[in-house]
């Protein structure tokens, strides 16, 4: 135990590339899975069926793989080579979480009866104004479980960074582990614990917020 300010050192550095992975990703990820989910329900049947096959393709594939073509792709196919293996991190990253959430998105949305849309525009209401003023928040409060769920395995899957040699946690602790000492391994579940846990005391408080809401 000689040795813990140092390992705890380089745990806490190591969880900063974690954290950054996941705030980037969420940041981005969000708006864009948005995105993705009009052009799913677009009436524009090409931009429809890209979509669909944008997130088909993400969600059939590994999340493993889409860091490797990220990182390799660019350079052997265009000669544009991705000098930043973060980066790579990052794109691989709001591209896949993007696809996820999009279809959480759009379950959301066509979960509301279309009687409500018909309601708002009776009412004098346009469809912007139905969906922003009827339906959305509607929306937010049967995604959030959904969301919630989705967030936290994103904690969980940004230790995949160390495929591509970003300095994660769980590198960092596989580097104490070859010299001998097998608690430094151990200890990373204790930083993804507890991130998880304090998301899930979030996402719990959210839902009671929401619970006023019955639609």
């Amino acid at each position: 135990m000689d040795r813990l300010p140092e390992v705890a050192s380089s745990l806490v550095g190591g969880f900063e590339y974690n954290c950054i992975i996941f705030f980037c990703t969420l940041v981005m990820a969000i708006p864009l899975g948005l995105v993705v989910t009009f052009g799913s329900m677009s009436g524009f049947k090409p931009l429809k069926w890209l979509s669909k096959t944008f997130v088909w393709i993400i969600r059939g594939t590994p999340l493993m793989l889409q860091l490797f073509v990220v990182l390799y792709a660019p350079g052997l196919i265009f000669d544009i080579p991705i000098k930043s293996r973060m980066t790579a991190v990052l794109i691989a990253f709001v591209i896949n979480y993007a696809a996820y959430f999009s279809e959480i998105y759009r379950g959301g949305i066509e979960s509301i009866p279309k009687g409500q849309y018909e309601a708002g525009q009776v009412l004098g209401l346009t469809k912007t104004q139905v969906f922003f003023k009827v339906v959305l928040f509607q929306v937010i409060k049967r995604v959030v479980p959904a969301m919630g769920n989705e967030i936290i395995t994103l904690v969980k899957d940004t230790s995949l960074a160390r495929i591509i040699g970003v300095t994660e946690i769980i590198m960092c602790a596989e580097r104490f582990t070859k010299q001998g000492l097998i608690w430094p391994l151990f200890s990373t579940g204790l930083f993804f614990l507890a991130f998880c846990g304090a998301l899930t005391l979030l996402f719990g408080y959210i839902e009671k917020k929401l619970d006023y809401y019955k639609g």
